[in-house]
């Protein structure tokens, strides 16, 4: 039993890598007899993999798409690119799939020999990243926190709640939140067992929804700022969600919920191109083809100045006076920084 167990690896193996096979020539690469080999290829076909087979002296085996997928082979080379190919999509190199990346992710990773972990670490740590680095997370955490998802195992961090205020609640993004969207002070580095129940990849960053042991509540934590300790913790019995939608549950416990400033602006631009430049999803209000109006919010009304000039597009402050000031003075303050550049070029210009 375990020849032919070992034999239709094999089979699958080569089924895998050449398009199609003639029947003898593939029964000769596995040293049985072809009557052996349509044995072997009904075993496969029982296992639900769709080999295909076509009469005659031009005919031959071929691996089919089936109307499910079933267990794939893949050797050394193929499993360390899989790997590295899932950890990027992982880190959102890819938009929409970061959440079924790392989940494949785990899988793959529970069955890599120790051999092949090792060169997919050494090629993610050799490969440098482009782009935004705020936010980002190591696969290798992703990964371990999905396992204890899957396992139910407490997880034990630390967590960096950061600092309030900033931009498009950036205090939400920092700081995990009750259910009902109330602000909580977290001190740095506050040590936590939380029960892991969901990753969800939202706007730029990873979240993790958990049941806070400490605290007693549902939580939102920014993954960037957990500090994961080993070994996990107990295994736990899976609590009931705080609602069906855990997505939505992350959307209102980091995003809008906890401005404490918000303003509605006109932005004299496409919604498609607005939505392409938030740090975290939103829907604009539509006006026509070449405007939208945003609801913004943040801590203060300044840092959302700042914030609606790198949309690079012109805007309208409709109903927010304190926006409309820190506009003008932002607007104020480049003005003379460019009125002090202009006096020193015609300096120069003088004879």
């Amino acid at each position: 039993m375990l020849e032919t167990s070992t034999r239709l690896l094999r089979l699958l193996g080569l089924l895998q890598v050449r398009g199609e096979w003639a029947g003898r020539e593939l029964a000769g690469r596995l040293g049985v007899s072809t009557r052996t080999l349509r044995t072997d290829v009904e075993r496969l076909r029982g296992l639900g993999y769709p080999v295909e087979a076509r009469p005659g002296v031009a005919g031959g085996y071929r691996l089919g798409a089936g109307g499910v997928l079933p267990p794939l082979l893949l050797d050394d080379d193929e499993a360390v690119a899989v790997a590295v190919g899932l950890r990027s999509a992982a880190a959102g190199g890819i938009a929409g799939i970061e959440e079924t990346s790392v989940r494949a992710l785990v899988k793959l990773e529970q069955v890599l020999p120790s051999r092949l972990r090792h060169r997919v670490r050494a090629l993610a740590g050799a490969t440098v990243a482009v782009g935004g680095s705020e936010g980002r997370v190591d696969a290798e955490v992703l990964t371990a926190i999905a396992a204890a998802v899957r396992d139910r195992e407490a997880l034990r961090f630390e967590y960096d709640g950061g600092s309030a205020g900033g931009v498009w609640g950036s205090r939400a993004d920092g700081t995990d939140h009750p259910r009902e969207g109330s602000e909580e002070v977290e001190e740095p580095q506050a040590p936590r067992v939380v029960e892991p129940h969901r990753l969800v990849a939202w706007g730029r960053r990873w979240y993790l929804v958990g049941w806070d042991r400490g605290r007693q509540g549902w939580r939102t934590f920014r993954v960037d700022r957990m500090r994961l300790k080993v070994p996990n913790g107990p295994r736990f019995t899976p609590r009931e969600l705080p609602e069906e939608d855990v997505a939505e549950f992350v959307r209102r416990s980091v995003g809008t919920a906890s401005w404490q400033y918000r303003a509605r602006v006109k932005v004299f631009v496409s919604a498609e191109y607005v939505k392409n430049r938030m740090p975290i999803p939103i829907e604009p209000e539509v006006v026509d083809d070449g405007a939208c109006i945003v609801e913004m919010g943040s801590d203060d009304p300044h840092q959302l100045a700042l914030w609606l000039g790198l949309l690079d597009a012109e805007f309208e402050v409709l109903d927010a006076p304190e926006l409309a000031q820190a506009v003008r003075e932002v607007g104020d303050r480049y003005h003379r920084a460019a009125g002090k550049a202009d006096q020193g070029r015609t300096a120069v210009a003088r004879p």
